[in-house]
């Protein structure tokens, strides 16, 4: 489940390029949230898809912790928001040790 990276953004190190996950919704919300709060609360997210692993991440361990496309849980208020500058969308790039866990999805829905 390989992704590409059109952000324009090329992490580097033991940086990692995550994009916010967001649950798929169930329904339409009646209630519009602004842009600056929604960002906001983009940061306060702990799921993020893995969008592209910088070269030294995860080099002194047996296997990577994720891989491009994989869903994962990160601390809390970690890395640094940018706008990727080629697709306009929202990322977060982060550090390695800053992925807990591998989110497993639900096969049986």
């Amino acid at each position: 489940m390989l992704t590409e990276n059109l952000s324009g953004l090329r992490p580097k190190g033991h940086a990692i390029l995550v994009r916010p996950y967001e649950e798929p919704k169930q329904r339409d919300s009646l209630i519009a949230i602004p842009a600056p709060v929604r960002d906001r609360q983009l940061l306060l997210e702990q799921k993020a898809k893995v969008v592209e692993v910088g070269g030294e991440a995860w080099k002194d361990e047996k296997a990577p912790r994720a891989v491009p496309g994989d869903i994962v849980l990160i601390a809390q208020f970690s890395g640094h928001m940018a706008l990727g500058p080629k697709d306009g969308l929202q990322y977060r790039l982060i550090n390695a040790r800053d992925i807990f866990a591998v989110v497993e999805e639900n096969q049986d829905g």
